[in-house]
């Protein structure tokens, strides 16, 4: 299954995951109202392709202003996006993700994904972010990535891997 970022982030507030403020838009004037409706001073413009790579690809944009959100997102909209996952072709952009912004103190990654070979739900984690997640993999840094398979009716020792991950209390409460 195949869903996008707006999407997760609503099933996870729907079971109770604390996630950012965001707004859906599909064409320019809509990223600017969202922003408007955000009310925030600062937001991020996301599309919303099924690839990895969007942020160094010019698919994540920073922006401080309805103006800004609309241009970013015309921006978006008028070509393709191209990331090492899309092929030289790229996907078209059809919708966008207004999400407020944030003070981020720490970026972290958590990945959900089957494991074809096993047919288990494997995690990945890393403390070092989402971007350059492959690099990071391959570097095999002190601090990431993290991988744990969970089997069918096993848990997950999450505490395990936030304490490998040197995450605090405060943000692994039990």
């Amino acid at each position: 299954m195949k869903i996008h970022e707006y999407q997760a982030k609503e099933l996870l507030s729907k079971y109770g995951v604390p996630v950012l403020r965001g707004r859906l838009a599909h064409d320019a004037d809509g990223a600017a109202k969202a922003f408007e409706e955000l009310g925030s001073k600062v937001a991020v413009v996301k599309a919303q392709v099924h690839a990895g790579g969007r942020g160094k690809a010019g698919g994540v944009k920073l922006v401080k202003s309805a103006a800004e959100a609309k241009s970013a997102a015309a921006g978006m909209f008028a070509k393709p996006l191209v990331t090492h996952q899309t092929g030289p072709h790229g996907k078209q952009v059809n919708r966008l993700y207004i999400e407020e912004g944030s003070a981020i103190d720490r970026e972290l990654y958590l990945s959900a994904l089957v494991d074809r070979a096993t047919s288990r739900v494997a995690f990945v984690a890393s403390s070092a972010g989402g971007v350059n997640i492959e690099e990071v993999a391959r570097a095999a840094q002190v601090l990431g990535p993290i991988a744990a398979e969970l089997a069918h009716g096993e848990g997950l020792q999450a505490h395990a891997q936030a304490a490998e991950m040197r995450l605090t209390e405060k943000a692994t409460p039990r």
